[in-house]
């Protein structure tokens, strides 16, 4: 996709292997104690305010280490984990304490869901009992004393992440309290009250984004002092797309409500003339996927310090979101075959793929496109990026950097399949997230393509991303990261080459509005879709989008591929599908316009075969040649009907059809060419609220499908996930017969208020792309917080008795 290049690719040499058996226990850490000396001698007061440095022992630190003061372990999710909560430390090391001594017997953080922290930081949504915060934006905590604090007692702050923590690299953060730290860290006593004192934190905006753990150290006249790690006091930080000094800020806060906070989404499928769409649980604020989040990082080996840069931290998630080279999250499959894992399209949502990860250290088979960008949405709204899932109607994969679709075909333009390497994807899924980019030229800001689908390698590896938008639509493909690769997918123009007499190829004709001709998301606020091709290029046709095709080819490895193009083409055509339901016949048409004067004679060749929605095509197995008279100005047609038991036992994954049509225009030697694809739709579930939801108490819904096949469908498998609602569950129902309904009723409890959205889906071999979902407004629980417990198993199986099913 690019040359070599220094970037994160260079961790690829320390990938995370899965252990034999996964356990969540603590890897062992090196010895911390020879860091007591670090930073060329000085005391920790010496280091952390110049002030300081006096006293009784400015040339020590803290004296001996007492053993179990300090964690020797380091948690499977990248934090620290002390071996227990120790004693008190003093400045003789012996756990002693003086009369005098400034003592911290407790720390709260008001980490509560209600509590003033998380609302202000947008981080209440959280299913986590710990204090999560927005880096560059002030929180508060409280410290306990054990008596009054006075002018003279000196306090800081310290916060620890990794199992080397280091004051250079952003690891290590001392904040002394009331004297300001360094690159916008700094904490103030907001208020005193007998033996507890009020903080005010300011995190930088820079800051590395991760899992802290928090100590305090004392000095008074009496002695030092250090309070104990306790799992307890660790403090999650995150992006900010709230503090305009972030580089993911963004300032809109429509864009934030959407792009970060919205937990469900819309994700478009299809083809561009027959889309179809999804509904996705992100489930980003779910109980356990933050730290599946923050794993992803800790397995890819991604060092602490280039955790606070959001292009670094999007490039590691493209990489490790797939499986390939990386043990990532998940296995892709293209093949149809999916009797070891889940079908692709049988997931309803992230949050069931990312707990399994972090729980067994295994990759989750299986994944496409939509999959892949779906649990990229999660894990950087997660972290704190806005982001967005995208579709690219008609996307092109480019296997020889042309940055042009090649698509050969013989003397008689039947299509030549060991020759088309290149593809047309009916569709492709990626991401867009926003941020600054200042290791850009100025004006490349703004969206980024990010793309965890496993196409292309990328200095080695596969992932693609960050990658500007604006230079995309430009075509300045020289932009890293991976800027060729993705304006191929949107703007590249379709070549079609004929074998010759004497075995050469020939141009004989160039679709120039073939590629990217729909760029969608979901809207903002609403679940309408978004047309945003016109951020991805400039209107087709018009002079500033050729010229930036032509900037883009000329750095491709066909810089002279229209050279030998012909141009006489008075002859038009269209192909048009009738949109139908599988199970049924079908029709499609291919209509011809005379758009010159004169009479025209053209012979047609229509080939019609299967096709996944990557572009991969079965052979072919029905064909139809006709020859239509064309008088000046006039248009015909020609029509292939298709009945259902001549595509049935061609069927792969997704019912999509490809209808490749050639023609030849006797007169005048124009040569006619076209791809269309088209999809059968699938039934959609229906699902039906059977009472009010409340948190806390048991709620009913109904779901009801009919099998539109006249076989029966086998192995079928329900699930259900709803953020807030349900957590994943898998219903194993058997089989469905022919044009059978079914009716099932399921119960959940919610555990958060508000507008939620409860999502199902339907899986069986003769049966995918089937879904469904319901809007559900929560009430919150009378007389309580409007939380309720989170907890239970991350996904819940069963098997559904034939007596709970509904008749036909």
């Amino acid at each position: 996709m690019e040359g070599p290049r220094s970037d994160t690719g260079r961790w690829g040499w320390n990938p995370w292997q899965p252990p034999t058996t996964p356990s969540p226990e603590p890897e062992p850490e090196p010895d911390r104690r020879s860091r007591s000396r670090r930073g060329g001698g000085r005391s920790f007061w010496a280091r952390c305010c110049g002030c300081c440095s006096c006293g009784n022992r400015a040339d020590d630190d803290w004296g001996p280490e007492p053993s179990g003061s300090r964690s020797r372990g380091s948690s499977s999710r990248g934090g620290r984990r002390p071996e227990s909560r120790g004693s008190a430390v003093n400045a003789a090391g012996d756990g002693t304490i003086r009369e005098g001594m400034l003592v911290v017997t407790g720390v709260d953080l008001l980490c509560s869901r209600s509590d003033q922290n998380r609302r202000e930081h947008h981080t209440d949504e959280f299913e986590y009992d710990e204090l999560i915060v927005r880096r560059g934006q002030p929180f508060h905590m409280i410290l306990i004393l054990n008596r009054e604090y006075e002018s003279s007692d000196r306090i800081a702050l310290e916060l620890l992440i990794g199992n080397s923590p280091e004051v250079g690299k952003g690891t290590h953060v001392i904040i002394p309290v009331g004297r300001g730290g360094s690159d916008g860290w700094k904490a103030q006593v907001t208020k005193t009250s007998g033996h507890n004192v009020n903080l005010r934190v300011h995190t930088s905006p820079n800051a590395i984004i991760g899992k802290f753990q928090l100590t305090v150290r004392t000095r008074s006249e009496a002695g030092e002092f250090q309070l104990p790690f306790d799992p307890r006091n660790e403090i999650y930080i995150l992006f900010n797309p709230w503090c305009p000094e972030d580089l993911v800020y963004v300032d809109h806060e429509d864009w934030r409500q959407e792009y970060v906070l919205n937990e469900s989404g819309r994700i478009y499928y299809g083809t561009e003339a027959q889309i179809g769409e999804r509904t996705w649980n992100y489930g980003q604020f779910d109980h356990g996927v933050l730290d599946a989040c923050l794993y992803i990082l800790d397995r890819r080996g991604m060092p602490y310090g280039g955790r606070g840069d959001p292009v670094s931290v999007c490039r590691v998630i493209s990489a490790m979101v797939n499986s390939l080279d990386d043990n990532g999250v998940l296995i892709g499959n293209w093949t149809g075959d999916y009797s070891r894992g889940t079908n692709p399209s049988a997931w309803v949502g992230s949050v069931e793929i990312l707990l399994s990860y972090l729980r067994t250290g295994y990759s989750v088979p299986y994944g496409q496109c939509w999959v892949f960008a779906g649990v990229t949405t999660t894990v950087l709204r997660c972290l704190g990026l806005a982001t967005r899932t995208v579709t690219n109607f008609n996307s092109a994969h480019d296997t020889d950097t042309s940055l042009t679709m090649d698509i050969y075909f013989d003397e008689n333009m039947k299509p030549l399949e060991h020759l088309n390497h290149d593809s047309v994807w009916n569709f492709h899924v990626w991401n867009d997230c926003w941020m600054k980019r200042p290791d850009l030229p100025s004006g490349f800001d703004g969206w980024q393509v990010v793309d965890a689908t496993p196409q292309e390698t990328s200095s080695g590896i596969f992932c693609c991303g960050p990658c500007s938008v604006e230079s995309i639509k430009n075509g300045l493909v020289y932009m890293k990261y991976d800027t060729p690769f993705i304006f191929a997918e949107v703007n590249s123009d379709k070549v079609y080459w004929q074998r010759q007499d004497d075995g050469s190829f020939k141009i004989v004709y160039v679709e120039e509005k073939a590629i990217g001709t729909l760029i969608v998301t979901k809207a903002i606020s609403s679940n309408m879709r978004e047309d945003i091709t016109h951020i991805y290029k400039h209107p087709e046709g018009s002079e500033a989008e050729r010229r930036a095709v032509e900037k883009a080819a000329a750095h491709g490895s066909k810089p002279n591929v229209y050279a030998t193009r012909d141009s006489a083409e008075d002859v038009a055509m269209q192909v048009e599908a009738q949109d139908a339901v599988m199970g049924q016949d079908l029709a499609v048409s291919v209509v011809l316009t005379n758009r010159g004067s004169s009479r025209r004679t053209v012979k047609l060749h229509l080939y019609l075969s299967v096709t996944y929605y990557t572009g991969v095509t079965g052979p072919t197995f029905k064909e139809t040649k006709k020859e239509v008279a064309l008088a000046p100005g006039a248009s015909d047609s020609v029509t292939m009907p298709v009945s259902y038991k001549e595509y049935r036992a061609h069927l792969v994954d997704q019912g999509a059809m490809l209808l490749n049509v050639s023609g030849h225009v006797k007169e005048s030697g124009q040569v006619l060419a076209k791809q269309h694809t088209f999809r059968l739709r699938t039934p959609d579930l229906s699902l039906t609220l059977l009472g009010a939801a409340v948190v806390g108490q048991e709620c009913e819904v109904q779901i009801v499908f009919k099998n539109p096949l006249p076989t029966t469908l086998t192995n079928v498998v329900f699930r259900l996930e709803g953020s807030g609602l349900q957590r994943p569950k898998v219903l194993n129902v058997g089989d469905i017969g022919g044009n059978e309904t079914v009716t099932l009723r399921q119960t959940f409890v919610p555990v958060r208020p508000g507008p939620r959205q409860l999502i199902a889906s339907l899986d069986s071999p003769q049966l995918s792309q089937v879904h469904g979902v319901i809007q559900v407004d929560v009430a919150p629980a009378s007389g309580g917080s409007g939380f309720s417990d989170a907890g239970g198993d991350s996904r819940l199986e069963e098997s559904i008795p034939m007596a709970s099913r509904g008749g036909a």
